[in-house]
């Protein structure tokens, strides 16, 4: 994934013709690691993107738009003073190492013409962007390496500026065949051959180096057949940018064709590098972004459902003590009846039960500073309030189990959002229920909701499912006729699902394939044969006060499918 060498030559070869001769008319630094230079280059406004993140260095054009922070950092700031308004002279890669460096014709503090150079590192957690004097000092860099880093290569403002230490293994473009055969010849055959490229040779990454394996089928005998190969199309240019991804996921990249994947990634093929890597970086961060935003609504329900269900604990607790309320007033008419054999001060009434079979005798405790008449009301007063509390924590307890159910399917919703639409439609929901909170002053989110998701059986009917508990709402109560099909999963968290019949009965294969959407939309994808429960709409309803996606359903019929991946993706792609 790491941008290598061969692709950093492929790269700089390509900006050599877009960006060279090029005026800079704009530095922004829109993220701690990231820059972006707007230029005016061969007649056309570009932008240049220069990141030295751990993980994400890169240099290319970009289509894609970042937000600025309010206040530009004071790298940024130094940046514009010595930058906008130079001229890019040339681009180049130095000893074919991961950099790339932009020599700029500029003006120094007085006016004077200079030549500066702006360095791009772009190697692993040491990427850095370091401006250079003409002098050959550094001016500033955006990350400074003090005197507690590597002794030999201090990057500070007003030091000379040191090429990065270069690898203890042979550079690929520069070793010879012959002694590339040599080394081949010398190499331990227990070693895998991909580990042992990498440990051989800089500028081959560790996909190239499982390609060049793969094409060998682990022989060293057929490497160097394949390394020559590799290095003639290096030395012509005949690169081919790949961008391969899986399941729609970006995966990696590459300069030529990758086929170690097989049928398990698919391979897209790019117009030029700065495509590539921006299509790339651009996919990988927006699902990052979904992945860190999914989360961070997970952890916000997660804690609510956790508090609520600390809280059910609780009143469950003072449920079970409320169980004792008989035996409060039996004792309270016990005492009733026996208070023409009490007197004030006593400490408890022995008498017999007349509520059992055989009327034994029993002990009742009594306050001693209470006449027995007080006594006789303090254990009713006891009793009623412990048959109201038995009322309202019956309430609270039914309320608080449909609040649970309603969490935990907002979080089954939550592991099978597919984009940054269905995450924020579910981010709506959780602040209209009350659970997520608008920060103080914070606009109301905005944004239009999504349709259902939208499939049509073999037989042509159309099927709706819901992405949301609120979508699931008024696709059930208000979109859906009465007279088509309504489908859930039994007793598991999913979808509603509407099958459209404009009144006919459908057939066995329609009905079979919704049902396995509604598996598949649901807690139950993995399940195997999932049961799915299904009536016409006009026996669903929504009871009063219920929680969004909450309805009761009567004269269902169930039917067990599988979640089918393939079947999905067929009816959807209609």
């Amino acid at each position: 994934m790491p941008l290598d060498a061969i692709c950093t030559a492929a790269l700089c070869g390509e900006l050599e013709q877009t960006v060279v001769g090029g005026r800079i008319d704009k530095v922004q630094q829109p993220e701690r690691d990231m820059l972006l230079l707007s230029l005016r280059a061969n007649g056309k406004n570009r932008r240049l993107l220069i990141a030295a993140g751990t993980g994400n260095a890169r240099v290319h054009l970009t289509e894609a738009s970042f937000e600025n922070p309010a206040e530009p950092p004071m790298f940024c700031m130094l940046l514009r003073k010595h930058l906008v308004g130079a001229h890019i002279v040339s681009l180049y890669q130095p000893e074919h190492e991961r950099m790339l460096v932009l020599l700029l014709d500029t003006h120094d503090e007085l006016g004077v013409d200079s030549r500066k150079r702006l360095v791009v590192e772009m190697i692993g957690r040491s990427a850095n962007v370091i401006l250079v004097g003409e002098d050959g000092r550094i001016i500033d860099c955006m990350r400074r390496v003090d005197f507690a880093g590597d002794a030999n290569r201090r990057l500070l403002p007003g030091m000379i500026y040191r090429m990065p230490p270069r690898q203890d293994k042979r550079s690929f473009f520069e070793t010879e065949p012959d002694t590339r055969r040599a080394m081949i010849d010398r190499a331990d055959e227990s070693v895998p051959m991909d580990k042992w490229l990498l440990d051989s040779f800089s500028g081959l990454s560790p996909l190239i180096c499982r390609e060049l394996t793969y094409r060998c089928g682990g022989d060293y005998a057929l490497l160097p057949a394949q390394m020559d190969a590799l290095a003639e199309t290096v030395a012509n240019g005949e690169f081919t940018p790949c961008l391969i991804s899986r399941d729609g996921k970006p995966l990696d990249f590459s300069f030529l064709r990758i086929s170690q994947y097989g049928d398990a990634a698919q391979t897209e093929l790019c117009d030029s590098f700065s495509a590539l890597l921006d299509a790339f970086y651009t996919r990988r961060d927006k699902q990052e972004q979904q992945r860190r935003r999914s989360k961070e609504l997970q952890h916000s329900v997660k804690t609510a459902r956790d508090r609520l269900m600390r809280k059910l604990a609780g009143q469950r607790e003072e449920l079970k003590r409320t169980e004792t309320k008989e035996d409060v007033r039996k004792r309270a008419e016990l005492v009733t009846a026996n208070l023409y054999r009490l007197k004030r001060g006593e400490r408890s009434l022995v008498c017999e039960d007349y509520y059992e079979p055989d009327c034994p005798e029993i002990t009742i405790p009594l306050d001693p500073l209470k006449t027995p008449q007080q006594n006789a009301a303090a254990m009713y007063k006891e009793y009623n309030k412990l048959k109201g509390a038995e009322r309202h924590l019956t309430g609270l307890i039914a309320q608080g189990e449909q609040q649970l159910e309603y969490l935990n399917s907002v979080l089954d919703e939550l592991e099978r959002a597919e984009n940054e639409k269905d995450l924020g439609d579910i981010r709506r929901e959780l602040s209209e229920t009350g659970y997520l909170k608008q920060p103080r002053g914070a606009k109301p989110e905005k944004g239009r909701a999504q349709a259902p998701l939208r499939f049509v059986t073999d037989a042509g009917l159309e099927v709706l499912v819901g992405r949301s508990n609120t979508q699931n709402d008024e696709l059930t109560t208000k979109l859906a006729r009465r007279t088509d099909y309504w489908l859930h999963t039994q007793r598991v968290h999913g979808s509603h699902v509407i099958l459209r019949c404009d009144g006919l009965e459908p057939d066995e294969e329609s009905l079979a394939q919704a049902a396995s959407l509604a598996a598949w939309y649901s807690q139950g994808r993995e399940s195997g044969k999932v049961p799915v429960d299904y009536t016409m709409v006009r026996f669903v309803r929504k009871p009063a006060g219920a929680m969004p996606g909450k309805v009761v359903y009567t004269d269902y019929r169930t039917i067990f499918v599988e979640a089918d991946e393939a079947l999905i993706t067929r009816l959807r792609k209609r």
